[in-house]
């Protein structure tokens, strides 16, 4: 490979909290004695960016001004392109994008469009934690949809139950996740056009979550939500960051894609009402060095890093730790892990067995914030040596000790 996805980079003392939060009030402490961190709970990686990121920025921090700034025509231009190569849009111009703050944040700004306080959102279950604590902290009340899992273990939606849930609980607003985030399902097109079809059947305006949308698995290929249907693309606000893909999220960015132009006024003019949302140069520059033809190399070669981690730790899930499953994730690079047949055969609880993984350094997450009930989230975004050396540990010290 041309770009480096095996050496081990410390990130201690370097503003990481993944690592340097270990021993915390949200961690539950440090590992033993004799053993290190491997860091597999946030959601960022452990991976150096693309060098034309810190190129960019360093280019930049030349000129010694930093005052007030409109965004560069390069900004969009590099958006457009983006978008065109990895995602085959076509029609997008400058005006139907804009800046968020966070994908979080420009969810919210759409909810304050689409609904009141107080009224029901739909959202698919697992859930995002960031989904659930936004929506509940604004005043919204979360209606959940669960995937069911067929019988080749593929996460489905169940089309009858969210149809169900719209019409009994007068939902007009959902929260659509492509690629899914924690289940790291990538929709096929017809998915997403019968979830769409059913929206507008219902006139239930969406935000579709595609933060996750460069980092596709195996072959798969990633759907723009907007692209599956004319109605589809003028009810949906898209949101996109380049954070997830290139390890930037310390940098805050993440931007919209609204066609429909009375929503788009109306989402900008609720995102202005705090006086914050408003973007930072250095992250303008990141986001320019990222989307460049180096940025589009860099990503490939970090999907095919990614899947050969996936498919190690899905490989040796099934074949080392008996009552634990964890359907493949098609897209992102977090295994969600089902435990409840180990924890049963085994007597344990969850939390006694998340405090085993953390003890020998296996630093990994509680799947109940994601709406699992015996489940633990795992990131495979580091070298493979640290992911094998992660799952030694696990068979060795946790499940098959």
């Amino acid at each position: 490979m041309k770009y480096d996805f095996e050496s081990i980079i410390d990130r201690r003392g370097w503003d990481a909290l993944a690592v340097d939060a270990l021993g915390q009030g949200w961690t539950p402490g440090r590992p033993k004695e004799g053993f290190d961190a491997i860091p597999m709970w946030v959601a960022d990686m452990n991976f150096p960016t693309v060098p034309t990121v810190c190129d960019a920025m360093r280019k930049r921090i030349e000129h010694p001004a930093f005052g007030y700034f409109d965004p560069r025509d390069e900004y969009f231009n590099a958006i457009i392109g983006w978008q065109a190569e990895r995602n085959g849009v076509t029609g997008l111009e400058p005006k139907h994008i804009g800046y968020e703050n966070g994908v979080l944040g420009g969810l919210i700004s759409a909810m304050g469009t689409f609904c009141s306080r107080g009224d029901n959102v739909l959202v698919h279950g697992p859930i995002y934690m960031g989904f659930a604590m936004s929506l509940k902290n604004s005043g919204y009340n979360v209606v959940l949809s669960p995937l069911v899992l067929d019988e080749n273990g593929i996460w489905r939606m169940d089309y009858a139950d969210m149809e169900r849930k719209i019409t009994e609980n007068h939902i007009h607003a959902a929260v659509f996740c492509s690629p899914h985030n924690p289940t790291g399902r990538v929709w096929e097109r017809w998915e997403i056009e019968q979830a769409m079809e059913i929206f507008r059947k219902h006139d239930v305006y969406v935000v579709s979550d595609e933060i996750w949308s460069d980092i596709i698995l195996n072959g798969h290929k990633h759907i723009p939500t907007q692209s599956v249907s004319e109605d589809a693309r003028q009810r949906t606000v898209a949101l996109y960051a380049p954070s997830k893909t290139f390890n930037l999220a310390g940098l805050i960015g993440a931007y919209h894609i609204i066609y429909n132009d009375r929503l788009r006024d109306r989402v900008e003019k609720e995102a202005s009402l705090s006086h914050y949302n408003s973007m930072n140069v250095m992250s303008m520059y990141a986001l320019i060095g990222a989307y460049q033809p180096e940025g589009r190399e860099w990503v490939d070669e970090l999907c095919a890093t990614l899947s050969g981690n996936i498919n190690y730790a899905c490989s040796y899930i099934r074949d080392h730790f008996k009552g634990v499953t964890a359907a493949r994730p098609q897209g992102t690079y977090m295994v969600f892990m089902d435990c409840d047949e180990w924890l049963e055969a085994h007597g344990m609880t969850l939390d006694e067995l998340l405090k085993a993984g953390w003890d020998v350094g296996v630093a990994w997450q509680d799947g109940r914030q994601h709406g699992g009930s015996n489940h633990i989230r795992l990131n495979l975004a580091l070298p493979l040596s640290r992911v094998k050396e992660a799952f030694r540990r696990m068979d060795e010290y946790v499940f098959n000790r």
